[in-house]
């Protein structure tokens, strides 16, 4: 029997999710929306691709959370965008409302299922379908590292005129602008980009990264990113579904995990059939840290302000 995967909000981030998860085969998909017609237009639309991209997927758009019932994931990415100058901590009053009612009718139908969530702000929002689910902590993550190390690693990549393919990038942290991107763990074959570029250089590649998604926020005016967030979920799902045990940075709640607690953080994890099978502690320098643990102390402010 095929894997079930439910998408909450088919907006251009869900809706790319959807095509990426089809074309690579990996379960049939369940698009919902509040929206009438939207999910079902835009699942048709997908499914009626089938011939053409070769897939036997079922693709199907509902309104109403029943038709997700036994999903194997559930990728959460319903929620207000941000807009021009717009901070993530300006959305959450708002985006807690909307990943408390989604998170209570997945848990409904839905109980086993590994949650990922992609709705801003990011960390909090986790901690919100964590606490509403009541999902365990190894089947609840994240969005974060592996989209911010998809920016880190192209941004290297244009920088160095190498090949994606031999380029790797570690980003730990929030996932906003107090993320903690490591050169000293990204590297290009094994070589860290410490030893190929200047210390300037990689300041610019970092705070590139840091304000990645702002970036497109203010080229597209009217948007977000979503081609590259499509990628990363659709990423986490093989990995999870496939038992392909990738080590991926995504943001999982800690207990201890690098001296911090009650907080989602982005850390490299193992994501196999079990979801979280490990929670990966590098050895970080004193600054690399400092730099985490001050990442943490925004990410506890912030859910302290959650009222659920």
């Amino acid at each position: 029997m095929r894997k079930k995967i439910t998408i909450v909000g088919v907006g251009h981030v869900g809706a790319t999710t959807a095509q990426l998860a089809a074309y690579k085969e990996l379960g049939d998909v369940v698009l919902i929306d509040i929206i009438e017609g939207v999910p079902q237009g835009k699942g048709l639309d997908l499914q009626e691709s089938a011939p053409l991209e070769l897939f036997d997927s079922n693709i199907m758009g509902t309104n109403d959370y029943k038709d997700t019932a036994n999903s194997d994931i559930v990728v959460i990415t319903a929620g207000v965008p941000r807009k021009p100058g717009m901070s993530r901590e300006d959305l959450l009053n708002t985006n807690v409302k909307i990943v408390k009612s989604v998170t209570e009718q997945l848990a409904k139908y839905s109980p086993n299922a590994f949650v990922i969530v992609v709705s801003n702000p990011l960390d909090a929002m986790c901690y919100v379908a964590m606490k509403v689910g009541n999902f365990p902590r190894h089947r609840i993550i994240g969005l974060s590292g592996v989209l911010d190390s998809a920016r880190m690693r192209s941004f290297i990549s244009m920088e160095l005129n190498v090949s994606m393919d031999d380029v790797h990038a570690m980003v730990m942290g929030l996932h906003g602008d107090s993320m903690v991107p490591l050169p000293r763990y990204s590297t290009v074959s094994g070589i860290s980009i410490t030893e190929l570029m200047s210390r300037e250089k990689i300041e610019k590649i970092i705070e590139r990264t840091k304000n990645g998604g702002g970036e497109i926020v203010n080229l597209l005016k009217t948007g977000s990113a979503y081609y590259a967030p499509g990628s990363a979920i659709v990423q986490m799902i093989e990995s999870i579904l496939k038992d392909k045990k990738r080590v991926l940075p995504c943001a999982a709640y800690l207990d201890g995990e690098y001296g911090m607690k009650g907080v989602f953080m982005g850390v490299p994890l193992k994501l196999g059939i079990k979801g979280i099978d490990e929670i990966i502690q590098l050895k970080l320098t004193d600054n690399e840290m400092a730099s985490l643990h001050k990442s943490a102390e925004e990410g506890k402010k912030t859910i302290s302000q959650i009222k659920l």
